[in-house]
């Protein structure tokens, strides 16, 4: 039982101690009345300095959002260059396929002593058609490389 009267009186001295703090705090003291302006106006001070950095994170987002765009604009336009240099080389590779069919039934028509002025008109307009493919592919495949090339020779204008 003298442990808990011990304890008890313990407790009891604590308790005092904590409400004559409490009180002390509640009351404003010469230097409490000082310090609250000082503080007040770090407070400002802080505020602001919050204020001036959300907006350098606003501006470096914005930034970042027109430079994101920017970047996808130009990944969507390489794709489609690069889809329109894969369509020409397709539409060569098909030509040149045809191409090489007549050549061979030329070379079969000639083997047999046979003359077709068709089979020769298909060969000059399948070796036209694949001049035109090379043609459209080349000019394709500059225009890609242009493209690329164009933001490293602008800077140095």
């Amino acid at each position: 039982m003298s442990e808990i009267s011990e304890f008890e009186s313990r407790i009891t001295s604590a308790l005092a101690r904590i409400r004559r703090q409490v009180e002390a705090l509640e009351e404003p003291g010469d230097d409490d009345v000082d310090t609250v302006p000082a503080l007040r106006q770090k407070l400002d001070e802080e505020r602001t300095v919050n204020a001036q950095l959300e907006e350098r994170v606003r501006a470096l987002k914005d930034r970042q959002e027109t430079k994101i765009a920017e970047l996808e604009a130009a990944v969507a336009s390489g794709r489609t260059r690069m889809s329109e240099l894969d369509h020409e080389l397709q539409r060569l590779q098909q030509v040149n396929a045809e191409l090489r069919a007549v050549a061979g039934e030329m070379s079969t028509a000639l083997s047999e002593g046979v003359a077709e002025p068709e089979l020769v008109n298909r060969a000059m307009m399948a070796e036209l058609e694949a001049l035109r493919a090379a043609h459209a592919a080349d000019r394709a495949e500059m225009q890609a490389i242009l493209a690329e090339l164009e933001p490293i020779l602008g800077g140095q204008n």
